[in-house]
């Protein structure tokens, strides 16, 4: 809604179409409450937003007219407001493309899009980022002004605008789905809500002719690989439950089929990007039953690692050598990592010493718990340590 409205005031006049928007549902909240929910609720909320925008300009017109003699506010008028399905799509999208500015910085636009994709309110933006909810109002502000002051149009998206923003969007939109699946919240593992949008908002890339590139597939099918194990990746006190341990009966097979659906969608032409080379590691993941998978896991991170190294997927791939060639080869590659800081570290170090040698094990262990954050990961990581003193006794 906020995207369609946009599209009429112009993204200089953003929070005058969120201050509708907001409008709209608090109307909706109330009126639903006593009369119940209508037949058609989108097109109940998109027609109250359209009688709020035309109360809107008219109040506009009376003050400029009778008060100021002086309009400054340069917006369509009210007979061009319209909601269709093909309008909402497009401005969704052309929402999603000026959010993703690459004035700001990542973090920045990830807040953005929570904040106006997907209306998460400050403090659900802060606890994402464990972070205070003063720092996120100063990054937004920030974010804000260059979005206001950026010339993006959201009427239309041309070929130009796009080439320029697609892999800003792309990036944002994955990070957007890890901060989700890795979520760092206190008292959160996962944020099902945050990986869900993200794919809502993929899945708008991949309906659009200009956006459904071979990426964007790729994206959306690692997307659709990682939420079928959702359900899985938590017990229900919202421990971790590591990938061995997980009850693959829980696993989403129709979330599988469209993974792959999309996975061959990504497949066409000569280009490889990471989204490809994760998407594919995903795929083995769920593909439980291959003898081999392993090995074809670690060929697939060797690329990766070649085109964008992180300390992250330089540790996935030691766990996958380690599956692979034996975890006392393993604690070689992982020891030269030397990421001492990380809790991943670690958390790794831990797991490939458990089997040989106890107390290294605990003591990696331990420092893990020093360093993560998470309540969920602590309490894993402690149920770790009591399985191998028992163990060890």
């Amino acid at each position: 809604m906020t995207a369609v409205l946009c599209r009429h005031f112009g993204l200089k006049h953003i929070e005058i179409a969120e201050d509708i928007a907001s409008d709209t549902f608090l109307k909706a909240s109330e009126h639903w409450a006593i009369n119940g929910i209508p037949q058609n609720p989108t097109a109940w909320l998109y027609t109250v937003a359209k009688n709020k925008t035309k109360d809107y300009l008219k109040n506009l017109s009376v003050f400029e007219t009778k008060i100021k003699n002086e309009p400054t506010v340069n917006i369509q008028s009210e007979n061009d407001i319209e909601f269709d399905n093909q309008i909402i799509s497009d401005s969704q999208l052309a929402m999603i493309f000026a959010v993703c500015n690459p004035a700001n910085s990542d973090e920045a636009q990830i807040c953005l899009a929570l904040q106006i994709l997907c209306g998460f309110s400050i403090e659900e933006i802060a606890n994402a980022f464990l972070t205070k909810s003063e720092t996120i109002k100063k990054r937004l502000q920030r974010a804000r002004i260059n979005l206001r002051n950026d010339n993006f149009q959201i009427h239309s998206l041309n070929e130009t605008e796009i080439k320029s923003r697609l892999d800003t969007v792309l990036k944002t939109l994955y990070l957007l789905f890890n901060e989700g699946y890795f979520s760092r919240t206190n008292n959160q593992l996962i944020r099902k809500d945050l990986c869900s949008e993200a794919v809502r908002l993929t899945l708008v890339l991949s309906e659009n002719p200009l956006t459904d590139q071979p990426q964007t597939n790729a994206l959306l099918a690692l997307m659709c690989f990682q939420s079928s194990r959702l359900e899985a990746r938590t017990n229900d006190k919202g421990e971790a439950i590591l990938f061995d341990e997980q009850d693959k009966s829980l696993w989403d097979k129709s979330l599988i089929e469209r993974g792959n659906y999309y996975l061959v969608n990504a497949c066409t032409g000569n280009e490889v990007s990471k989204y490809h080379l994760e998407a594919g590691i995903a795929y083995w993941h769920t593909t439980p039953t291959d003898q081999n998978k392993w090995q074809h896991i670690l060929q697939l991170y060797n690329q990766l690692i070649l085109i964008e190294y992180s300390p992250i997927t330089a540790l996935n791939r030691t766990f996958a050598f380690a599956q692979v060639f034996g975890h006392l080869k393993a604690i070689s590659e992982a020891e030269k990592l030397n990421l001492v800081e990380s809790n991943y570290y670690h958390e790794l170090l831990g797991f490939l010493y458990a089997d040989t040698n106890i107390a290294k094990a605990i003591e990696h262990y331990e420092q893990a718990i020093k360093l993560t954050k998470s309540k969920p990961e602590k309490q894993t990581l402690l149920k770790q340590i009591e399985r191998l003193k028992k163990v060890g006794r």
